[in-house]
C-alpha cells in the first residue's frame, strides 16, 4: 500500500473515512478481498499476499481500519519478517502490547509505516521515525512512503482533494465513495523540482510521483475505500486494477456492526464481483 487518506471526526455522517491505493509488482501473487481469519486472531476482511502470507489494509468487524505502507529507500534491506503481517497484529492486539512488542522488532522489518484508525482515533508507528509511537486525533492525513504528513506531491494533491470531498459529503455512502474512487486514479506526475529524492533515480522518481501509476510491471493494483457512518454501518469498495491502468474486479461489502455478549458481529450484504466494460 503506497498513498494512503484518512479523516477522522471531519464528517458528522461519516466519523471515519479512508482512501487507499495499493501500488505493486503485477507479478506478485495475491488474493482478492474477502473474509478470512488469520492464525493470529478474528475474522478480517482484507485482500491477501500470496507470497508472503501477510496483507496491506484490513478491516475488522467492528470497523477498525490497519494499514501498512513501506518507506521508500535506495537500497533496502529486505528484513527477517515480512510487513505483512502488520495490520493484522494491530488489528489482533491491544496499542498497550503492541507499542512493546513493535518496539522490540522493530529492526526485523524493512522500512514500515503502520497505522490503525477508528471513529474515535488512530495510532501510527514507524520504525524510521526518530519517535515511533503516536496517537492521532481528529484531523485529516496522508500517508504515502514516507513518514505521515510528509509533504509529498501525490499526497498534498490526494489529501487536498480527499479533505474537500468529505466537507461535502451527502449522507449516502455509495455517493461518497463514488466521489473518492475518482481522485485515486489521478495521474499526474510531480515537476522533477518538487520530487523527493529516496535514492531510486530521477526516473522513477517522476514514475511513483502520481496518485495512482499506470506500468506494464509496476503500478496501482487496488484502490480501496472504507467509511464507517454514525449509525454503525461498514461500507467497504475495491477495484483491482490491471497492467496500464486496466479495471478489473470491483468489490463492494457492507454491514452493521452490532454489540452482543460475545463481542461485535456483523451482518454482512456483498455486491458481486463487477467489471468495468469501459477499462480506466
Amino acid at each position: 500500500m503506497c498513498l494512503i487518506a484518512f479523516a477522522i471526526g471531519q464528517n458528522r455522517r461519516f466519523p471515519l473515512v479512508v482512501a487507499a491505493n495499493r501500488d505493486e509488482f503485477f507479478r506478485r501473487p495475491t488474493a482478492d478481498m474477502a473474509w478470512w481469519t488469520p492464525a493470529e486472531g478474528t475474522d478480517i476482511l482484507a485482500g491477501r499476499d500470496l507470497a508472503s502470507g501477510g496483507t496491506w489494509l484490513a478491516i475488522s468487524p467492528g470497523g477498525q481500519v490497519a494499514a501498512v505502507t513501506n518507506v521508500r529507500e535506495g537500497n533496502p534491506d529486505p528484513g527477517a519478517s515480512s510487513r505483512g503481517e502488520l495490520p493484522i497484529k494491530a488489528l489482533a492486539e491491544p496499542t498497550s502490547t503492541l507499542l512493546p512488542s513493535l518496539n522490540a522488532t522493530a529492526s526485523h522489518y524493512a522500512g514500515f509505516n503502520l497505522v490503525t484508525l477508528s471513529e474515535s482515533g488512530g495510532w501510527y508507528y514507524s520504525n524510521r521515525d526518530a519517535h515511533p509511537g503516536r496517537t492521532l486525533f481528529r484531523g485529516t492525513y496522508g500517508l504515502s512512503n514516507h513518514l505521515l504528513q510528509t509533504p509529498w506531491p501525490k499526497l498534498l494533491r490526494l489529501r487536498t482533494a480527499f479533505a474537500r470531498t468529505i466537507e461535502q459529503a451527502n449522507a449516502y455512502a455509495d455517493d461518497l465513495h463514488n466521489q473518492l474512487l475518482p481522485l485515486l486514479q489521478d495521474t499526474s506526475t510531480a515537476p522533477d523540482h518538487q520530487l523527493p529524492r529516496t535514492g531510486v533515480g530521477l526516473e522513477t522518481e517522476r514514475f511513483l510521483s502520481s496518485p495512482f501509476i499506470i506500468g506494464d510491471q509496476y503500478g496501482t493494483r487496488a484502490t480501496t475505500i472504507v467509511t464507517l457512518d454514525d449509525g454503525g454501518i461498514i461500507t467497504v469498495t475495491e477495484q483491482s486494477w490491471g497492467t496500464q491502468g486496466q479495471a478489473l474486479g470491483k468489490r463492494q461489502f457492507r454491514w452493521q456492526r452490532e454489540q452482543t455478549d460475545s463481542g461485535i458481529i456483523r451482518t454482512i450484504s456483498e455486491t458481486p464481483d463487477r467489471r468495468s466494460p469501459h477499462g480506466r
